[in-house]
């Protein structure tokens, strides 16, 4: 039976494996815990890998390009495919994302106004997002022709990670992910994230009310 140091041990590099999503070396692996031993780690994966062999598990660890990594076992290929398979699917597109942006910001707020931003139909991208649940009617507006009002759901904040609507990037949180990532800034029509800024649209410093918050549901 294994001694709470070792079991510890191997909980840390079984955490370290499974949260990362490519090889860690040895040296890696002691940067973050310093508590492990470089000449260790090798027995510490056989241990584990015997352990899941054991155990009937899923997956095991393989050394690769001079570090561990945890793969999936072969014969679950097919299934792993179809997952990944099904994320692309589900994955919603740049004119998408810039329309749902722009109900996030702006809501509650109406077809034609989404439309002024975005300089272009959006009905289809309209359907598809009162079909992903990521939208929905929130009544009319007091405008002539009473046209509908759209809002994010929860199903919104379940799909970007977040808890409340105040949890939206305000600008400044924007622009240290555009400069870390240029190819996302580029990808981003510009008018767009002008007309979204949070210090344009009056957010900064401020927080959705709690009634804002709860429509979110």
């Amino acid at each position: 039976m294994a001694s709470n140091t070792e079991l510890n041990l191997l909980q840390i590099v079984e955490a370290l494996l499974f949260a990362s999503d490519e090889p860690m070396t040895p040296a890696k692996m002691r940067e973050i815990a310093p508590e492990l031993k470089e000449a260790d780690i090798k027995r510490l994966v056989e241990t584990l890998n015997q352990t899941y062999e054991q155990t009937g598990r899923a997956f095991r660890i393989h050394a690769i390009a001079g570090g561990y990594q945890m793969f999936t076992e072969p014969r679950f290929a097919e299934y792993v495919e179809r997952l990944y398979a099904r994320r692309h699917q589900s994955r919603l597109s740049a004119k998408a994302l810039e329309t749902l942006a722009i109900i996030a910001y702006k809501q509650p707020i109406t077809r034609h106004e989404i439309e002024a931003i975005r300089g272009v139909n959006v009905d289809g991208v309209l359907r598809t997002l009162l079909a992903r649940n990521l939208i929905t009617i929130a009544g009319t507006a007091d405008t002539p022709g009473n046209p509908f009002l759209y809002r994010t759901t929860r199903q919104f904040l379940e799909y970007f990670g977040l808890k409340h609507l105040k949890d939206l990037p305000r600008l400044k949180e924007l622009n240290e992910i555009f400069e870390s990532d240029s190819e996302l800034r580029e990808s981003i029509d510009q008018e767009i994230l002008k007309e979204l800024a949070p210090e344009i649209l009056g957010l900064e410093g401020d927080e959705p009310s709690d009634d804002e918050q709860n429509r979110s549901t």
